[in-house]
C-alpha cells in the first residue's frame, strides 16, 4: 500500500526535532535492556512532587468537583502568586495582570500571539531553549538569533541586541536564569535591556521559570523594578511540579483582557486540579522543602562542576542559577552529538549535545543537568573517565 502523502502547513520545515527527547527515547530503550542509564539530559528535578501539592490535591479531587475555570485561572492561586511577589521579591504586582497558564510554553504562547504580525522578528540568544524560536515560528514569526558566549555570561548585551534589531523587529526575548547555560542577568543589565528594546517601540520578553534556583546570589524577578514587560513563570522548577503542567504569564497592564480572549480558545483553563494543588506550594511548609531541595542543588552543582573540569570540560562561565552546565567540550571532540551518543552507549550517562540550542558553536557543548544525587553525578563522571580513557 502507497504511503498516503502528507499535506503540511510551510511552517512545518522550520521546526526542528527537540533532540532531548530523542536521547531520553534511547535511555529508555537502553533501560528496558536492563542497562543503568543514569539521566543528565532532561530538565527535570528528580525529587518528589511536594507532599503538601499532592495532599491539596487529593483532598479536592476526593470532593469529585472537578470543572473548568475562569480562563486566566482561579482567583486565589492569581492572588497567592500576587503575594509570593510581594513577600519574596518586594514586587508589587497586581492579580489581575496574572494568567494561570498549561505550563511555561502556555505563557509564551500567549504572549506570542497577543504581540507577534507575520513577518515580525524576535531577537533570541544563541544558545537558548529550543521551544521559544520554534513558538515564534509558529505565529508567523522569525526568531532571529544573538549569538552570545561566556565573556557575557551566555547573555545579549545592549550593543548585540542593537546591532541585531531590524525594522520588523518585534522585541526580545531573554531567560535569567537561563536554558542551557544556568547563568543570570542583573537588575541593571536587564534594565539596560528594556530601555534599548523599549526605545524602539519592541517588547521584552523575561522567561524567569528558573526563579528561586540560584546558587551563591540572591533570587529576583524584572517586575521588581518594571512593570511594561511579559514575565513567564513555571510551578515545573523551583516548586517541583513538572508533570502538573502549570505555569503563569505576567502581562503589563492593558493586556490581561486581551490575553484572556487567546486563553479561552487555546485551553479554556489550565488544569483545574493542578490550579488547586499549587495553591499549597505557597505554604510556609512546602517553601521549606523547596528551600532544602534548592541546597540540595547547589551541592550537586558543586560536586559535578570540578569533576566535569577535571575530565577536561571547559566552564567558561559558571552557571549561578537553574541546574544545568552548559561544557565546552572542544578539547574531547569536534562533534558533540557523536559524544553523547558514546556517552549513552558506553557509559550509560545520558546528556544533551547543544545542537538543541542554536547554531552558535553547538557541537563544541555538552549540556549536563544535575537533576539527579550527588553519588550519581560521582558516578557518572567516573563512567564518563572511562569512556575518555
Amino acid at each position: 500500500m502507497t504511503a498516503p502523502t502528507l499535506s503540511l502547513a510551510d511552517r512545518m520545515t522550520d521546526i526542528r526535532p527537540f533532540h532531548v527527547m530523542e536521547l531520553l527515547r534511547r535511555a529508555r530503550e537502553l533501560e528496558a535492556q536492563g542497562r543503568d542509564i543514569i539521566h543528565m539530559e532532561i530538565g527535570e528535578p528528580d525529587f518528589p512532587s511536594p507532599p503538601p501539592v499532592v495532599e491539596a490535591a487529593t483532598r479536592f479531587l476526593a470532593r469529585g468537583d472537578v470543572h473548568y475555570t475562569p480562563a486566566l485561572g482561579i482567583a486565589p492561586l492569581r492572588e497567592a502568586i500576587a503575594r509570593f511577589y510581594q513577600d519574596r521579591f518586594g514586587a508589587d504586582v497586581a492579580p489581575e495582570r496574572i494568567v494561570v497558564t498549561p505550563g511555561a510554553s502556555g505563557a509564551l504562547m500567549l504572549a506570542l500571539a497577543a504581540t507577534t504580525n507575520p513577518g515580525d522578528s524576535w531577537l533570541l540568544p544563541d544558545p537558548t531553549y529550543p521551544s521559544n524560536r520554534h513558538l515564534v515560528r509558529a505565529f508567523e514569526g522569525v526568531a532571529r538569533a544573538v549569538p552570545v558566549n561566556a565573556d557575557s555570561a551566555y547573555q545579549p548585551t545592549v550593543a548585540a541586541v542593537e546591532t541585531a534589531w531590524q525594522p520588523n523587529t518585534r522585541g526580545l526575548i531573554v531567560a535569567s536564569p537561563a536554558n542551557p547555560t544556568g547563568t543570570l542577568l542583573t537588575q541593571p543589565e536587564i534594565g539596560a535591556l528594556r530601555q534599548s528594546v523599549r526605545a524602539r517601540g519592541g517588547q521584552l520578553i523575561v522567561d524567569e521559570i528558573y526563579q528561586g534556583l540560584t546558587y551563591g546570589v540572591d533570587s529576583s524577578t524584572a517586575l521588581k523594578t518594571m512593570d511594561d514587560v511579559f514575565v513567564v513563570n513555571s510551578f515545573s522548577k523551583y516548586f517541583g511540579m513538572t508533570g502538573w503542567r502549570l505555569g503563569w504569564l505576567v502581562a503589563p497592564e492593558g493586556y490581561a483582557r486581551e490575553i484572556e480572549r487567546l486563553a479561552q480558545h487555546f485551553f479554556i483553563s489550565a488544569s483545574t486540579i493542578a490550579q488547586q494543588a499549587a495553591l499549597a506550594a505557597f505554604s510556609p511548609a512546602c517553601l521549606d522543602i523547596l528551600e532544602s531541595r534548592r541546597q540540595a542543588f547547589a551541592e550537586r552543582r558543586n560536586t559535578l562542576l570540578p569533576a566535569l573540569r577535571d575530565l577536561g570540560f571547559k566552564v567558561a562561565s559558571e552557571p549561578q542559577g537553574a541546574f544545568y552546565i552548559y561544557s565546552d567540550v572542544s578539547a574531547l571532540t569536534d562533534d558533540s552529538e557523536t559524544l553523547a551518543r558514546r556517552l549513552i552507549e558506553e557509559a550509560g550517562v545520558a546528556a544533551t549535545p547543544g545542537i538543541d540550542f542554536g547554531d552558535n558553536r553547538p557541537r563544541q557543548h555538552l549540556r549536563f543537568a544535575y537533576t539527579t544525587s550527588q553519588s550519581r553525578l560521582a558516578e557518572a563522571a567516573e563512567r564518563i573517565r572511562r569512556v575518555l580513557a
